[in-house]
């Protein structure tokens, strides 16, 4: 073999160091695609919903069903991904999202955007399990947070691009009809993804039957958490309601409380500077993670997690919110590497349901912050922060006292 043959091409060495692979590929062209359906038209419900006759009732309940489903959702979404193997799940779930679609399309009228809402609202967190699962299985130890990394920043792509799209189409066709054109785009699209992720992802059929008897009893499968995992869980808790105390409140600070408030615009320009930190940091931080020891990046996460509610208190304009708003950024540093831990802290074969188990129980626990932070904001702004502070600091703490990354030793076996 002469010196050219063992140089890899530019495209390979790049490929081989993202950690892409033919399953991959297909994982993330599936994220591209429903995510951009998506964005496209569920980010206008509540315009639809209006001009539907609605009122604003049906948006408050349509808000509340998404809050309500992302938890609810994650534990059968994961139990199905170890029943059926993630690509089967990830089929039955974009199936799934296209009846909502059809629904929406076919029956203009608001009660039947609230029954659509049920199979398509949330898909993320339904399909989450699956996606850490294969993520998982599809690459090395070695390169699982580099995969989880650029599965969170390849989905900022329809994050950033399915609004535009969906407004455009608003503008053109107006409210009701452009809603239901941008929906029927995400039929689209959705049927798109179905076609390549069953073209590119690996099939499980060999490793079926190896594979643990899927447990469909939460409490069952909690016992089965190990204690690393649970310690994680604990920390996680505490610092999501550092997160959601002040979150519903972070605009009315920005726009109507601080001395020079900025405009709908400018709040704009903050959230687009928090993508952006976010969006830099991924590939940087994967790279060390899976080099070295997932703890440190998932402790500093919850580090800048605990400083942004500190840091708005001395935010006065603008230019101030801009640094604040570079910090939230920051809080992305070690999150695909904390998606990552999980998967390395799950038993072997129940990823993907433990995962589901995870993020049902934080997000359900978690859920009660949004009370909690009104009370307090009635209070005074500053006891909201503060607050939150205190859990992010009591969630650091614990993490860095009792968290670890050390991975289970073997599987369970599986079940008689």
């Amino acid at each position: 073999m002469n010196f050219s043959d063992r140089i890899k091409p530019p495209a390979r060495r790049l490929g081989a160091f993202l950690g892409l692979n033919r399953g991959m590929a297909g994982l993330l062209s599936m994220v591209v695609l429903v995510g951009m359906g998506e964005r496209m038209a569920e980010r206008f419900l509540p315009i639809y919903l209006l001009a539907l006759g609605g009122g604003a009732w049906s948006v408050g309940l349509l808000n509340g069903l998404d809050n309500l489903l992302s938890a609810l959702y994650a534990f059968p979404g994961g139990y199905l991904s170890d029943r059926l193997g993630a690509k089967r799940a990830l089929l039955v779930f974009n199936l799934l999202a296209i009846v909502g679609f059809l629904v929406v399309i076919l029956v203009p009228t608001w009660p039947a955007v609230i029954v659509g809402s049920f199979f398509f609202l949330s898909w993320t967190a339904i399909s989450l399990p699956a996606t850490m699962s294969l993520v998982a299985r599809a690459l090395p130890a070695d390169k699982r947070t580099m995969g989880v990394s650029l599965h969170s920043l390849v989905r900022r792509i329809p994050m950033a691009l399915g609004p535009m799209l969906g407004g455009l189409m608003i503008a053109g066709w107006g409210e009701v009809r452009g809603v239901r054109l941008a929906f029927a785009g995400a039929l689209a699209l959705a049927v798109a993804a179905i076609f390549l992720q069953q073209r590119l992802l690996p099939d499980e059929a060999d490793g079926a039957a190896r594979r643990p008897r899927a447990e469909r009893n939460p409490l069952r499968l909690f016992r089965d958490m190990p204690p690393a995992l649970r310690r994680l869980l604990v920390s996680d808790i505490l610092v999501r309601f550092c997160e959601q105390i002040p979150y519903a409140f972070v605009v009315v600070w920005a726009m109507k409380t601080v001395e020079r408030p900025v405009t709908a615009f400018q709040f704009g320009m903050l959230t687009a500077i928090e993508m952006g930190t976010a969006v830099l940091v991924y590939i940087p931080v994967a790279w060390l993670a899976d080099r070295t020891t997932k703890k440190p990046f998932v402790a500093l996460t919850f580090v800048f997690f605990t400083l942004f509610p500190l840091a708005l208190l001395f935010c006065r304009s603008f230019g101030a919110l801009s640094l604040a708003f570079v910090l939230r950024g920051l809080k992305e540093f070690g999150e695909p590497t904390r998606k990552a831990l999980i998967m390395d802290l799950a038993p072997r074969g129940r990823e993907a349901g433990m995962f589901g188990l995870y993020y049902l129980l934080r997000d359900v626990v978690v859920s009660a912050a949004a009370f909690g932070g009104a009370f307090l904001w009635q209070l005074h702004p500053a006891a909201n922060f503060l607050t939150a502070a205190g859990f992010g600091l009591a969630g650091t703490a614990w993490f860095f006292l009792f968290g670890t990354d050390e991975a289970p030793p073997a599987a369970a076996p599986p079940r008689a």
